[in-house]
């Protein structure tokens, strides 16, 4: 596995795309609206920031209204995200996703519960 995103909640997806284009010469390499949410990801060389502007109440929405504005999650890319989650199961983490569903860009995605990850939301993504 390896760093595949940070996952950034934002009331303006656009505005802080432009921000961290200006600031760190960052540039938009897809933007989609997915699942109730503006998504952007910005081209980090090895990585991505995913800007996620809630467009409707869910997740995010709520996310913002009980934390503002910040990191809401870190995903690891795998080659096979099934064979990640039995690992995952063997050790006994608890899944938000028992198995893998639909995210953005197209990719399989799944998340693990923070109460056993750290205190942090962990995404799983295949490419």
């Amino acid at each position: 596995m390896h760093f595949d995103h940070a996952g950034i909640a934002t009331k303006d997806a656009r505005e802080l795309a432009a921000l961290y284009g200006d600031l760190f010469g960052l540039e938009v390499a897809h933007e989609e609206e997915f699942d109730g949410m503006r998504v952007v990801f910005l081209d980090c060389g090895d990585g991505y920031f995913e800007l996620l502007e809630p467009l409707e109440e869910g997740t995010i929405s709520r996310y913002l209204d009980e934390n503002g504005a910040g990191i809401h999650h870190l995903a690891l890319a795998t080659d096979d995200i099934e064979s990640a989650l039995e690992t995952v199961r063997d050790r006994d983490v608890a899944l938000i996703d028992e198995e893998p569903r639909p995210g953005a860009w197209g990719h399989s995605v799944a998340f693990l519960h923070p109460k056993d990850t750290g205190g942090i939301l962990i995404e799983l993504v295949e490419h």
